[in-house]
C-alpha cells in the first residue's frame, strides 16, 4: 500500500506548467502551490475543485517566497519570519479548498525549502511551528530529515516519501538539480523504482548504493518531461503487482 503525490498548481496567471487534470487522474495526493513559488488564487481554487472531484488529497506545498527562482534558492529568512510565511501559505490554500469543497489534509515543503530542510535545524522547526499555527496536519519529508524530527517532536504525523524520477546521493539526499544526473527521464527507469520501492522499500543510489527506506508515499513531479506518461506508468505497474494506492491523509470534506 502507498500514496502517489505531485507537485501540481504550478501555473501562474497565463502561464501553466504541466498538466494538473491528467495527473489528478493518476495520484492519490496533490501538492498544490500556495503562490510563493508558483500558483496564484485562481489556480489554486481550480486545481482544489478538480482534485476534490476526483477524490484526491490536497496538500499545501509551501516554499520561499521566490517566484522568479520557483523557489529553488536558498533563501536565509529569520525563522519566525518563516514559520508566519508558512502559515499564512497553509491558510490562502485552505480558504481556496474549503471554497472547493474540500480541505488541506498535510503540507509539504518545496524545492530549496525541502532540501534546507533536510538538514537546517531552525529552518525545519520553523516549517513545523508554521503548520503547528494552523492545526495538526501530518508533514511530508524525507526520511532521516530535521523536518521529520522536528514534527514528531511537536506531535504532528510525520510521513516518509521517496521520489521516482529523482537521483538520490549515496547518503539518501536528492542530487542537486545542478547535476546531469539529479533526473530520471527515462520510463522503464521510473517504473522500476517505484516497483522496487513499493515492494521492497529499497532505492538505488546513483553510484549503486542501495537504500533501505520505507516511505510511505512516491512522488512523481508535475514539471519533468514526459510526466504524464511517466505516472501512468507508475500507476499500472503499481496496480497490476498487486500495491494498493491509498492517500496516506485522506480527503477531507469540511
Amino acid at each position: 500500500m502507498i500514496d502517489l503525490n505531485s507537485d501540481l498548481g504550478e501555473g501562474f496567471g497565463v502561464w501553466r506548467l504541466g498538466d494538473d487534470d491528467a495527473l489528478l487522474d493518476v495520484v492519490t495526493s496533490a501538492n498544490v502551490a500556495c503562490g510563493f513559488h508558483a500558483g496564484d488564487p485562481s489556480t489554486m481554487r481550480r486545481v482544489c475543485a478538480a482534485a476534490a472531484e476526483r477524490g484526491v488529497s490536497v496538500g499545501a506545498q509551501v516554499s520561499y517566497r521566490d517566484l522568479a527562482g520557483f523557489g529553488r534558492r536558498f533563501i536565509d529568512v529569520d525563522p519566525a519570519e518563516l514559520a508566519d510565511e508558512v502559515l499564512y501559505q497553509v491558510g490562502a490554500l485552505d480558504a481556496c479548498a474549503r471554497a472547493a469543497g474540500t480541505a488541506v489534509a498535510y503540507v509539504k515543503p518545496h524545492g530549496a525549502l525541502y532540501n534546507a530542510a533536510v538538514h537546517h535545524e531552525a529552518q525545519a522547526r520553523a516549517v513545523v511551528d508554521g503548520v503547528r499555527a494552523f492545526g495538526a496536519l501530518p508533514v511530508l519529508g524525507l526520511p532521516g530529515s530535521r523536518l521529520l524530527a522536528e514534527a514528531e517532536a511537536a506531535g504532528l504525523p510525520a510521513v516518509t516519501e521517496a521520489f521516482a524520477d529523482r537521483g538520490y546521493t549515496p547518503e539518501g539526499a536528492l542530487v542537486s538539480r545542478r547535476e546531469s544526473n539529479a533526473l530520471l527521464t527515462d520510463t522503464p527507469a521510473i517504473v522500476d523504482r517505484a516497483l522496487r520501492l513499493a515492494e521492497r522499500g529499497e532505492i538505488v543510489a546513483v553510484d549503486g548504493t542501495v537504500l533501505n527506506t520505507g516511505a510511505a508515499s512516491l512522488c512523481l513531479h508535475g514539471d519533468t518531461p514526459g510526466a504524464v506518461a511517466h505516472a501512468r506508468a507508475v500507476r499500472d505497474a503499481l496496480t497490476s503487482a498487486g500495491v494498493h494506492l491509498v492517500a496516506f491523509a485522506r480527503p477531507i470534506r469540511p
